[in-house]
């Protein structure tokens, strides 16, 4: 708990070229800079201390040419696209607009790349700063967007001095409510507040907030603790490309069941997605007798002839009712009977 929050510009710092000292340039601006202080630096200055620069026509085909090809450099994964915005997750984890590579506030003859280990840079600086007398925190922050949001928010790329998350599971409220999910992103808050008197056009690299407790003597794990694993990401995918991952998915289904009880609910819905695309005589109805292949449900699907246009609407149908049960977390395997089809089934979670 604090007693008061005091966001305060450092002005003054000038133009940062690769091998600048970084601490003497910011003390050198703020002599004010006391113990205790956070420190938010703007990844950008960072990075061109460090010489993460990239070096780019000034304009014409070829700087596009170059600034898809660093794009490319510092993807790991593209997230989504839509136009000429991409969104990637970067090597380092993040999930970013052009990868976090700037073209503002540098000659038109070079890009800046994001530090190449943000926790990394902001031990370092903080070690800096140290040894010029300054026990401080640091953040290495930057701009990003917000899923289901409008407008951006700068957060912590990196952080040292400080912890990036604040852990208040297990404590109780004051109505006696025991907190289950809550974690703070600390380091994203005052990395948000630097920005609040940084700005974007006025040069203000580096922003001072006093009054936070906990800025201690050890660097703590960084800001990489507040960046969500994969298997925790529920949203890892633009929706047209969750949508194309999805049509692949079904088209390359496996014919293998893990042998889970089926939810004849899930069943019901899968059916009502795709009523309206089965041929019309189409029968389909569950099945009294299922193989011995892990199956714990099935359904026969009966064509309205036997004709070869009857069974190629068949095959199609088979299909989609497989897509559609795979979107319930159904697997299903497709074997001949002597009706039709008969679908075997199983809920993908393998739980009997």
């Amino acid at each position: 708990m604090t007693d008061g929050v005091e966001i305060l510009p450092v002005r003054g710092i000038g133009d940062v070229t690769p091998g600048d000292d970084l601490a003497a340039l910011i003390l050198g601006a703020a002599p004010w800079v006391r113990d205790g202080d956070v420190l938010v630096v703007t990844s950008k200055v960072v990075s061109k201390a460090e010489g993460r620069l990239v070096e780019v026509p000034a304009d014409g085909p070829e700087r596009e040419a170059a600034r898809a090809q660093a794009l490319e450099s510092e993807t790991a994964r593209v997230v989504a696209r839509r136009g000429p915005t991409v969104i990637v997750q970067t090597h380092h984890g993040f999930v970013m607009a052009a990868g976090g590579i700037d073209a503002s506030n540098v000659d038109k003859t070079h890009l800046v790349l994001l530090p190449a280990d943000p926790d990394a840079s902001a031990r370092a600086l903080r070690a800096a700063l140290r040894a010029r007398g300054r026990d401080v925190a640091v953040i290495i922050s930057d701009t990003m967007g917000r899923a289901w949001r409008n407008g951006l928010t700068d957060v912590a790329l990196g952080a040292a001095g400080l912890p990036a998350l604040r852990d208040h599971r297990g404590e109780i409220d004051p109505y006696g409510n025991e907190l289950q999910l809550t974690q703070m992103a600390v380091a994203d808050e005052l990395a948000s507040a630097g920005e609040l008197v940084k700005g974007k056009s006025d040069q203000v690299p580096v922003a001072v907030v006093r009054g936070i407790p906990g800025v201690g003597q050890d660097d703590g794990v960084g800001a990489a603790t507040l960046l969500r694993d994969g298997a925790s990401d529920m949203f890892s995918l633009g929706t047209a490309e969750a949508r194309a991952a999805g049509l692949r998915d079904a088209a390359t289904m496996p014919e293998t069941l893990p042998g889970g009880i089926v939810d004849p609910q899930a069943v019901d819905r899968a059916l009502v997605t795709v009523a309206e695309m089965i041929a019309p005589g189409t029968l389909v109805r569950p099945a009294e007798v299922l193989p011995e292949n892990g199956a714990t449900a099935g359904l026969l699907v009966t064509p309205p002839g036997t004709s070869a246009a009857d069974l190629v609407r068949l095959g199609a149908d088979a299909q989609r009712l497989r897509a559609s049960l795979a979107a319930e977390g159904i697997a299903s395997a497709s074997l001949p009977h002597e009706d039709g089809l008969l679908l075997a089934l199983s809920a993908a979670g393998g739980v009997r």
